[in-house]
């Protein structure tokens, strides 16, 4: 299902760069962890979702890679291009197998299911 992005034609020539390098570092450095671990939790300090995310995957006994960027008070605009990348709103993010599987409540239901053991390939 494809999701609304402003087609690159309906914006000004002399925006389109700025657009497309905002914070392009953070996002290139969380393609790279998505694809280079088996899990990896995106998140961001003081939020207990995303504490509560990680402990889910501890409590099933699934590593993770986990990148904190900032919390609710710094790096904001860095998370920003996050979300403007995944089009996901909130913290934690969490890619299994390169893939965003949604925040802190998909987790559970993924855990809860044994679908994030079928994701991973396991019996």
């Amino acid at each position: 299902m494809p999701r609304t992005i402003l087609d690159e034609t309906r914006m000004h020539p002399a925006v389109r760069e700025r657009i497309a390098n905002w914070h392009a570092d953070i996002v290139h450095n969380v393609q790279a962890a998505s694809l280079s671990n088996t899990v990896l939790v995106v998140g961001m300090a003081q939020n207990p979702l995303v504490r509560r995310a990680r402990e889910a995957l501890r409590a099933a006994g699934q590593p993770f890679h986990y990148l904190e960027y900032g919390s609710y008070f710094s790096q904001w605009r860095r998370r920003t291009a996050l979300k403007m990348w995944t089009g996901w709103p909130t913290f934690p993010m969490v890619f299994v197998r390169g893939v965003l599987v949604g925040g802190h409540d998909e987790l559970h239901k993924l855990i809860e299911t044994g679908e994030l053991k079928r994701l991973l390939g396991e019996p």
